[in-house]
C-alpha cells in the first residue's frame, strides 16, 4: 500500500519547502471540510502569475451554494494576499508624509473602522480596514458557515471588496513603482478586478486602477490625474520663478493654487 504523505507544513520548514507535496485535483480537494479555500490556494500558487484567468474561474458542475463558497473564499483569500502588499507600503508610506488615505489627488477615503468615520493616516487606515474586513469575515452573524454560504451573505461580499480595492488604488496612484514591483510578482489587482467585474461585485467608477481587465474609464481617470500633476508642477514652477522676483506675488499665487485645488476634492466616506 502507498503511504499518502501529510499536506501539513511542520514547524521549522523553510518556505521554499512549504509546498513540496503533490498537488491534488479539485474533486479531491471537494471531499475536505475546507477543500475551497485549499483549492483556490493551490490553484492560485500554480496559475496566478501565469494564467490569472484561470484562478477566477470557478470549477466546473458547482452547485448554487457551493459557488457561493467559492465566492466568499475567494474575497477571504484576497484579503489575504493584499495584507503582503500592505506590509511592502509600510516603508514608502509614513504618517507625516501620507496623513490621509488618497488615490488620486482629488479623492480622500474615510475610515469606517471607527465609531464615526474620519480621516486617517494612510498606513493606519490599511491596518484598520484590512482588519475590519477580517473580523467581517469570520463574524459568525454574517458568515455562520464556510461550508454553507447562502446568497444574501454573498451580497455583502461586494462592500467589503469596494473598501479593500482602495488600497490598491492607493498603492497605484501614489506608490506606482511598489505597486509595480508587487504586481508582477503577483497579478493580484489584475485577478481581483476581473473578480469583481464578472461577478458585479463593483461598479466602473469605483475601479480606478488601469490593470489589465479594468474598465476604460480606469484609463481615463489615469489620463486626468496626471495632467491634473503636470498642471500642478508647472504651478509650483511658475510660483518659483516669480518668488525670485516678487515674493508677495509668490504667495498670492501659492494661496490661490491652494484655494482650487481644495475645490477639488471629494471625500469619501468608507460605508
Amino acid at each position: 500500500m502507498t503511504e499518502i504523505r501529510p499536506r501539513r507544513i511542520r514547524p521549522g520548514t523553510r518556505y521554499k519547502d512549504f509546498y513540496s507535496y503533490p498537488s491534488k485535483s479539485f474533486e479531491e480537494h471537494r471531499q475536505d471540510p475546507l477543500g475551497m479555500e485549499q483549492w483556490i490556494d493551490q490553484n492560485t500558487r500554480e496559475n496566478g502569475v501565469t494564467d490569472p484567468d484561470s484562478t477566477i474561474s470557478p470549477p466546473v458542475n458547482l452547485s448554487n451554494e457551493e459557488l457561493n463558497v467559492w465566492k466568499y473564499e475567494q474575497v477571504r483569500y484576497f484579503c489575504k494576499q493584499l495584507n503582503w502588499l500592505s506590509t511592502e507600503l509600510q516603508g514608502y508610506c509614513p504618517p507625516r508624509k501620507y496623513p490621509q488615505m488618497i488615490a488620486t489627488e482629488q479623492w480622500i477615503f474615510l475610515c469606517a473602522a471607527h465609531k464615526t468615520p474620519k480621516e486617517c493616516a494612510a498606513v493606519d487606515y490599511m491596518r484598520h480596514t484590512l482588519h475590519f474586513v477580517g473580523n467581517q469575515l469570520n463574524d459568525p452573524k454574517r458568515f455562520p458557515s464556510r461550508t454553507t454560504v447562502k446568497d444574501v451573505a454573498v451580497v455583502k461580499l461586494s462592500n467589503i471588496c469596494r473598501r479593500v480595492y482602495r488600497i490598491f488604488a492607493h498603492a497605484y496612484y501614489q506608490h506606482k513603482s511598489v505597486y509595480e514591483a508587487f504586481e508582477k510578482e503577483t497579478r493580484l489587482c489584475e485577478r481581483f478586478t476581473k473578480f469583481v467585474c464578472k461577478y458585479n461585485m463593483m461598479t466602473d467608477n469605483n475601479l480606478i486602477v488601469p490593470c489589465e481587465g479594468a474598465p476604460d474609464e480606469a484609463r481615463q481617470i489615469e489620463k486626468s490625474e496626471d495632467k491634473s500633476r503636470q498642471e500642478k508642477r508647472e504651478q509650483r514652477a511658475k510660483a518659483a520663478d516669480e518668488s525670485q522676483v516678487s515674493p508677495e506675488t509668490s504667495e498670492e499665487t501659492s494661496e490661490s493654487s491652494n484655494d482650487e485645488n481644495a475645490s477639488e476634492i471629494t471625500v469619501i466616506e468608507n460605508t
